[in-house]
């Protein structure tokens, strides 16, 4: 499961591979590490309007089933102290950090999200997986220069949940990923699952335009060779140096296209 990643390049290396959306003004920092319930950049559809960039919080709505399970734990162990329990209340202000993650795109808790309306790009630089052997993550990128690529995502607009007890109800902009297999590279650290990675402007507008019977092969692992392990051991990455990459010099391989800026 893919919790931490970076993203330190321009709007302009978003652009190579998804040339127009609006909000390109925002001013955006370097994110070497963007954790769970963090604001983080993506481009997402809107109705009745271009593409945007915007910073919004990732994780999406769990399901009813997990919130619930969640809150029959919290009950049982409140009446265990010999406390009385309002089921109702308790499970409305269940603690809910969100989904990063998603896998089952047949499931109903997800198809809800699975149109363009709500489809979206991610971007980034890195990501890691967590060696459980060394006890430590790996990053994975194309290559040292750590070019931008789009993670295939979903969003949720002004979604009411609670994400930590101390600040109760909140309605905030949500957003995941999917995931799918791992590749070679991946699978010696996570052996259940890597990010779906969109490496082509060809991809990244088909995610965002067609439907999903016209996408779903989408979600799959990228050819095994395509990344390569950049840094390990820290909670953070980002290139060593700045790089002078101008536009329109795309780094190629013959399977995959990744931009750098």
């Amino acid at each position: 499961m893919c919790n931490l990643y970076s993203h330190t390049r321009s709007v302009d290396a978003m652009r190579r591979l998804f040339p127009k959306f609006g909000g390109w003004e925002l001013n955006l920092a370097p994110q070497p590490n963007i954790n769970p319930d963090r604001p983080a950049p993506i481009i997402r559809n809107v109705a009745g309007a271009e593409p945007e960039l915007a910073m919004v919080r990732w994780g999406m709505p769990s399901s009813r089933k997990a919130l619930l399970d969640a809150a029959t734990v919290r009950a049982d162990k409140l009446r265990a102290k010999g406390k009385e329990v309002d089921f109702d209340q308790l499970l409305r202000m269940e603690p809910d950090r969100g989904t990063t993650n998603v896998r089952n795109t047949k499931s109903s808790h997800w198809k809800r999200w699975l149109g363009v309306e709500s489809r979206c790009l991610v971007p980034f630089t890195s990501f890691s997986e967590f060696d459980q052997s060394a006890r430590q993550d790996v990053w994975f990128a194309f290559g040292e220069e750590r070019p931008t690529a789009m993670f295939a995502g979903i969003w949720a607009p002004q979604w009411t949940s609670v994400r930590k007890i101390k600040d109760g109800e909140e309605t905030i902009d949500l957003f995941a990923f999917l995931t799918t297999d791992p590749n070679t590279e991946v699978k010696q650290y996570h052996p259940r699952a890597m990010p779906v990675i969109l490496t082509t402007p060809e991809e990244c507008a088909r995610w965002m335009t067609e439907p999903w019977d016209r996408v779903h092969d989408l979600q799959r692992p990228l050819p095994d060779g395509s990344l390569s392990v950049v840094a390990r051991g820290a909670k953070f990455d980002q290139p060593a140096d700045a790089l002078d990459i101008s536009p329109g010099n795309e780094l190629q391989a013959p399977a995959f296209r990744v931009s750098a800026s």
